[in-house]
């Protein structure tokens, strides 16, 4: 093993994992193969592989392999080389415990959503059953629990898109065959777009409130509320993007998948040129401790409780969040008559489907457009019934 490279874990003593440089994991990264050290009854250091990260093995993992070994060398038992576990004896519980979770947490943006999945539903209803044994029926009577405690669709999508994502992982690694449980199960759908915008007055309170408590959540805000960024592509937002002398922003790697370009008005440009510029590498945004920012600070929260903007609020479509900034800046271009193509094309959205709940916004302009084909012909009222073909032939 000399002159490999081997990777060490504070959080997991005894742990270490070799990295491979031809092995690729599901990632595309250098897969890593876990050891386990300990000492026998004599002293003697053993040093024991678990497995490869490929294969579903993480640190977590080999340090509860490595736990059980100490343990019983303390209690005087004898330790047997590991062998492996039959895989399709894995539970629900175990294989989210030892393998899921801890790979989500270490590969993933939001983890705590899926964890929050798993303890809250996913274990008290399914943690005991076989994975490998898992059926449709199974996955149907966590729907079903999810709907009798009042869930909404969306939390039940959601629910159910954790355990998909688990299995289809699972299926990966080794754990199971077939096809997905969860894909015969219908999941409920329901439209959770907002409807909700904000009016001039309100964006300007808000906006003020946000600088009060701090000048980077007041940034943000202005530059979502102008350019109908989302929140990830603020928090990747880099100097090297941007373009003041041009007025531009660059928009790369999208939710949407395609790279855009959005323009710099006055109120965001002031604020760039006060902020920076920095080295083109440089995170526009940053963290307290200097990296990239996770999530919106709650602060925001605060504020738009505070200036009562969600006061009676139950519809969760209707209510106030910094998403909301996005849906206003798409909103007001639309009242402002600006075709539903160009607004999908600042919004970067996927399809027009997504632009076209905007549409209801534009009523006064295709109003204006048909009457206009009566003031053409004002003066000649009869003129204006007869077909443009017939008028060319007179």
């Amino acid at each position: 093993m000399v002159g490999k490279k081997y990777e060490s874990f504070k959080k997991f003593p005894g742990v270490r994992a070799y990295v491979s440089e031809t092995r690729r994991n599901l990632l595309g990264r250098p897969d890593r193969c876990f050891y386990i050290r300990y000492r026998d009854s004599s002293g003697k250091l053993i040093e024991e592989k678990v497995g490869w990260e490929s294969e579903g093995v993480t640190a977590p993992y080999a340090y509860k392999v490595r736990q059980v070994k100490v343990g019983a060398l303390a209690k005087g038992e004898e330790v047997v080389p590991r062998q492996r576990a039959r895989r399709e004896q894995v539970t629900v519980k175990e294989f989210f415990e030892d393998h899921y979770l801890p790979w989500c947490g270490a590969n993933l943006k939001t983890p705590r959503d899926r964890e929050g999945h798993f303890k809250v539903w996913i274990e008290p209803h399914l943690g005991d059953r076989l994975l490998s044994k898992l059926s449709p029926f199974d996955v149907e009577r966590l729907k079903e629990a999810l709907q009798d405690a009042g869930r909404s669709p969306r939390t039940i999508e959601h629910c159910l898109a954790t355990l998909r994502h688990a299995w289809n992982l699972a299926k990966a690694w080794g754990f199971v065959r077939g096809e997905n449980p969860v894909n015969k199960v219908k999941i409920p759908k329901r439209d959770n777009r907002r409807q909700r915008f904000l009016t001039r007055e309100e964006a300007r309170r808000l906006l003020r409130a946000c600088k009060k408590r701090s000048q980077q959540l007041w940034e943000m805000a202005l530059l979502s509320l102008y350019t109908g960024m989302r929140a990830g592509e603020i928090f990747n937002l880099t100097w090297g993007d941007i373009d003041l002398k041009e007025g531009l922003i660059h928009i790369r790697d999208p939710k949407s998948g395609e790279n855009r370009v959005s323009y710099i008005t006055e109120p965001v440009g002031r604020m760039l040129r006060n902020k920076g510029p920095g080295d083109p590498g440089e995170l526009v945004f940053k963290s307290s401790k200097g990296g990239r920012i996770k999530a919106i600070s709650n602060t925001f929260d605060k504020v738009v409780e505070e200036l009562g903007l969600n006061k009676g609020v139950v519809d969760p479509r209707d209510k106030v969040v910094f998403h909301t900034l996005r849906h206003t800046f798409c909103s007001w271009l639309a009242m402002g008559g600006t075709p539903l193509h160009v607004i999908k094309e600042l919004a970067g959205h996927k399809t027009m489907a997504m632009t076209e709940r905007y549409s209801h916004l534009l009523p006064d302009v295709e109003r204006r457009a048909v009457e206009g084909l009566c003031r053409e012909g004002e003066g000649n009222e009869d003129r204006t019934l007869v077909p443009l073909r017939t008028q060319r032939g007179r």
